[in-house]
């Protein structure tokens, strides 16, 4: 299971990465709120591929599971949020500071699925 996490995890980073440069560099969207689209995104796309490759089997309804999901996600989102503008308020690239972040937002956010949502840990 960690593994599925880990290669998902990866893959809807990159393309949150992708939609927060996107949004900032080629619409000139300010740094924060484009974070917090990228990070919508991403865990949008998480979530269904966590629900069916990661986590499959699991006995929680699909509209249940996302409800968890998206309060699981709300609390990453201030994670992300808080520590993305403190980085880029010290001087450190936003691509850096969300790359930083989305180790904290993202274990943090795996424990909370495996163990409050999809229980399986």
């Amino acid at each position: 299971m960690l593994v599925r996490n880990t290669v998902v995890s990866v893959g809807v980073f990159a393309i949150g990465l992708a939609v927060l440069w996107l949004l900032v560099e080629r619409a000139g969207f300010p740094k924060i709120p484009s974070a917090g689209v990228s990070f919508l995104v991403s865990n949008t796309l998480h979530y269904v591929l966590g629900r069916s490759w990661i986590y499959r089997g699991s006995e929680r309804a699909m509209m249940s599971g996302y409800s968890f999901f998206l309060v699981n996600s709300g609390v990453g989102l201030i994670v992300t949020l808080v520590l993305f503008a403190a980085m880029v308020a010290v001087g450190i690239n936003y691509l850096i500071a969300r790359t930083i972040t989305s180790l904290f937002s993202g274990l943090l956010q795996f424990l909370l699925n495996a163990v409050l949502n999809f229980r399986t840990l």
